[in-house]
């Protein structure tokens, strides 16, 4: 479990990690260099899911061997699958991560929302509804690596 508590922003118990795939962990299907090694270490504390229509049919590939959940879902209504999936897994013990349109209500459901913001672009959408927008995955799950980057952003 992930655990911190944040003045102003309350406690934060998080069982649970939601990301999407394209555009957040990958770039045209691609694992970003350096996430590996951060879901790995991640993997230790919380429990990692990748959300995904896998557009670029390269998710198992590229998460081959690391200890998380795929969790494919079909084209269309994905914005709805993904919130109905955070609220699977309750709500208030899910970080969720982002870029798309689609990750809008999951974004918003969740107890920290991050919206990540690199070469594909991110819904704006997105960052309205997110707690926090990076410019890049390596340093938003490094936020949950160094866990008081969190505090510094969140805090009243």
């Amino acid at each position: 479990m992930f655990t911190i508590n944040i003045p102003g922003f309350g406690k934060i118990e998080a069982d649970h990690l939601v990301l999407d795939y394209n555009g957040t962990l990958a770039q045209d299907g691609q694992l970003l260099d350096g996430v590996k090694e951060r879901l790995q270490h991640l993997s230790e504390d919380i429990k990692i899911h990748v959300i995904t229509a896998d557009t670029f049919g390269s998710v198992k590939k590229a998460l081959n061997g690391l200890p998380l959940s795929i969790v494919s879902i079909p084209p269309g209504n994905q914005g709805q699958a993904k919130k109905e999936y955070v609220e699977s897994l309750r709500k208030e013990k899910v970080i969720a991560m982002g870029n798309g349109r689609n990750d809008v209500a999951m974004l918003q459901t969740a107890r920290i929302g991050i919206a990540i913001m690199m070469k594909e672009g991110t819904s704006s959408q997105a960052l309205m509804q997110a707690d926090i927008t990076s410019s890049h995955i390596c340093d938003a799950l490094d936020l949950l690596l160094h866990p008081l980057r969190l505090t510094a952003t969140l805090r009243d």
